[in-house]
């Protein structure tokens, strides 16, 4: 496989993900777009990218697409939340409601 540097973040917006895809593989975070935010409800990478830094690459490209429109993210995905957690240049694009449960 190649670098991350060299994959596509690629957004799907038929099926509401962002997408990485690799021959048959595909990486994800799906979002939804609703009148309060957008919600990233779930991520999925597959086995032949764990550890590589595709998850943290498609959550990038998810927090600079909110900002791009002003919208405030809601994360219930657990690597949404997870890697908003450790990243302190995306807590500003949190939605209100959901930074109590981040910590943030």
């Amino acid at each position: 496989m190649a670098g991350t540097d060299d994959l596509e973040v690629v957004n799907n917006e038929a099926d509401g993900r962002f997408e990485v895809r690799v021959g048959d593989d595909v990486a994800y975070a799906e979002y939804r777009l609703l009148k309060t935010g957008i919600l990233f409800p779930h991520t999925e990478v597959p086995t032949a990218f764990e550890g590589k830094g595709v998850g943290g690459k498609l959550v990038r490209a998810a927090m600079a697409f909110a900002r791009e429109r002003g919208e405030k993210v809601i994360p219930t995905c657990p690597f949404v939340a997870g890697f908003i957690t450790r990243h302190p240049e995306y807590h500003d694009l949190v939605h209100p409601d959901y930074r109590a449960a981040l910590r943030i």
